[in-house]
């Protein structure tokens, strides 16, 4: 486990997913046995990396990735590093034959991540890119009432996310400085866009095309050491996104706006026969029977009090830590032997979608996203369909890529 004494690697991924199913006695397997797992941490601060150890009865360490991977013992290696780090330290755990899981983006561009791709098939290694949100309650809860039916026509989706990040000055910033600094991997599209493709992809279909906004509110903020620098990535992006079937989603992802809603990220989908509002937990419905029918009239204020109208989905069901979640079903993966259904390439087409709002922001128009022919071939040995190959993948978008440059 590679960057685990940062926020995200430690608290999701050590503490609540590896160390929570360690604790638990394993992963369980259909046929009552059971996954183990035992961490080794990695990292630049060896003074960090043995309080974490100490603390969490974590035998082993080292700040030699290369020590690590050489330990045969541990055949999965995790990455959750500065996004700049992460290209060449899963190259090298490739190279090792270990299977790979990483925190997304997957690279600091799609070359890069072809790369990445290219690498894992070559060595054949089981792989998998987090998409933790599709794992919430709140989602989990929105993909029901998707395949239900209940919306009838998807119309639109609204997305919410963000809140106010303190510049370091008055009080100190609750995100890692380097966020902040474009050469460092830093930047709300590239942070968010590669989180906003896997969520509209697997629950309303693929994005066709974007026009978005990458915007530096803030330009000057105070790093962990008190030192002042200048901010040089976007801390906002504001995006339209054209969907397959002719939905159209909005979403606002800003470190610099402050919060008047239920929860920090928050969904509205709205279809012909129904609507929702979903968050990390909750999701609260609006079907066409109970929709009000308001009239607009400046002179008086409304008598309606709209959020009452809504009605709570209940938790019918028990819901896991999103980032356990996954960890759990990418073990059951590795253990049979077959692909993860969120991949390095998905972790590709994100990045697509961080390029193509970063050029529609630059060149101030919409960018048309081509489709990469990623439909089932054949049946796989467990009867599920399997997708095309790698190099199948990495031809078409290298072809998109190159036919959009000549354009």
């Amino acid at each position: 486990m590679n960057g685990v004494t940062g926020r995200m690697g430690y608290r999701q991924h050590l503490v609540r997913s590896i160390l929570a199913i360690r604790d638990d006695g394993g992963v369980l397997l259909p046929n009552g046995d059971r996954i183990q797992v035992e961490p080794i941490l990695v990292g630049r601060n060896a003074e960090k990396l043995a309080e974490l150890a100490a603390l969490h009865n974590v035998a082993e360490y080292t700040t030699d990735l290369a020590e690590a991977l050489a330990d045969e013992t541990a055949t999965i290696y995790f990455d959750a590093q500065v996004t700049s780090a992460r290209k060449d330290a899963i190259l090298q755990a490739i190279a090792a034959g270990k299977h790979i899981y990483t925190e997304k983006p997957i690279a600091n561009s799609v070359a890069d991540g072809l790369e990445l791709v290219a690498a894992a098939d070559a060595a054949g290694v089981i792989n998998g890119v987090v998409h933790d949100k599709l794992y919430l309650p709140g989602l989990l809860k929105l993909k029901r009432l998707i395949d239900s039916g209940f919306f009838g026509r998807i119309l639109s989706v609204r997305g919410e996310f963000g809140y106010w990040v303190f510049e370091g000055d008055f009080l100190p910033a609750q995100r890692p400085s380097w966020n902040y600094r474009e050469e460092d991997g830093g930047g709300m599209t590239l942070d968010m866009y590669c989180h906003w493709n896997y969520v509209l992809e697997n629950l309303f279909g693929r994005v066709e095309a974007v026009s978005s906004k990458a915007v530096t509110h803030i330009h000057e903020r105070w790093d962990e050491q008190g030192n002042r620098y200048e901010a040089t990535a976007d801390d906002a992006a504001y995006g339209i996104f054209e969907l397959e079937g002719d939905i159209i989603a909005q979403i606002n992802s800003s470190w610099a706006v402050r919060v008047d809603r239920g929860e920090l990220v928050e969904f509205q989908v709205d279809g012909t026969l129904g609507s929702a509002v979903a968050g990390l937990f909750g999701c609260k419905v609006q079907p066409r029977v109970n929709t009000p029918k308001p009239v607009w009239n400046p002179d008086l204020p409304t008598d309606q009090d709209f959020p009452s109208q809504w009605t709570q989905i209940p938790d019918n069901q028990e819901f896991t830590n999103g980032f356990r979640a996954q960890w759990e079903q990418f073990l059951h993966d590795v253990v049979a032997g077959r692909p993860h259904p969120y991949d390095l390439a998905a972790g590709v087409r994100g990045l697509q979608l961080v390029d193509a709002g970063l050029q529609s922001s630059a060149e101030g128009r919409r960018i048309v996203i081509e489709k990469v022919d990623a439909a089932p071939t054949s049946p796989s040995a467990s009867g599920s369909p399997s997708a095309p190959s790698p190099e199948a993948v990495l031809a078409e978008i290298e072809r998109v890529e190159s036919e959009r440059v000549e354009a």
